[in-house]
């Protein structure tokens, strides 16, 4: 019983009661780092599909084109976007915005560019040429290619050099990943290098 008082007491004083019913909390702020979805900042797309090569979220976005002649426009899917930003800073166009994502890097002076890496594994390659015939990238270059299944330029991504596939220009691949689809041993990976870089200052 006395308990009881003691917290009846406690709580009738003033101070209490002002604290209980008048509380307040400090308001919400956004973290600095802190990105939203992906919005359009209305600037015009080019359509060179960085921005979907670059998502780790498969579905997350996609470049479909307007009602109108020669317009293009990314789409974001809410239910699949993992709010990385990665879109929006690979963007050389500056069509999305997530937050304060440009503010940010023109502060910084920073830039996002990716690229492809091929690694083959000398151990289990066969040199059956398989994903050497298979890149589309390879028989745009060198038609012959496709037509008898050997080639001799050193302009290629990448074919069959002295019995073992050899990278010549991983700089030219598009990430499609054919070559991975029809190596008969798995013996071809390529992976997705993104990097960040300073803008460098003019002298």
């Amino acid at each position: 019983m006395r308990s009881i008082l003691s917290y009846i007491q406690h709580m009738a004083r003033p101070e209490w009661i002002k604290t209980f019913f008048l509380a307040k909390t400090a308001p919400l702020t956004t973290p600095p780092h802190f990105r939203e979805f992906p919005h359009l900042t209305g600037r015009e797309c080019t359509h060179c599909f960085q921005c979907m090569m670059v998502c780790p979220a498969p579905g997350a976005i996609e470049i479909v084109r307007t009602e109108k002649p020669g317009e293009w426009k990314p789409v974001i899917h809410l239910g699949h976007c993992i709010r990385c930003g990665l879109c929006v800073e690979i963007c050389p166009e500056l069509v999305l915005d997530a937050g304060r994502v440009h503010t940010k890097n023109a502060q910084d002076g920073t830039y996002m560019q990716f690229q492809f890496h091929i690694t083959v594994n000398p151990v289990t390659c066969m040199g059956c040429g398989s994903c050497t015939v298979a890149c589309p990238v390879n028989k745009e270059i060198d038609p012959q290619l496709a037509a008898k299944g050997t080639s001799t330029s050193d302009e290629v991504i990448m074919r069959v050099y002295k019995g073992i596939n050899t990278v010549f220009h991983e700089d030219k691949c598009t990430g499609c990943k054919t070559c991975e689809e029809q190596c008969p041993t798995r013996s071809i990976l390529v992976a997705r290098v993104l990097e960040p870089l300073q803008i460098e200052e003019e002298s």
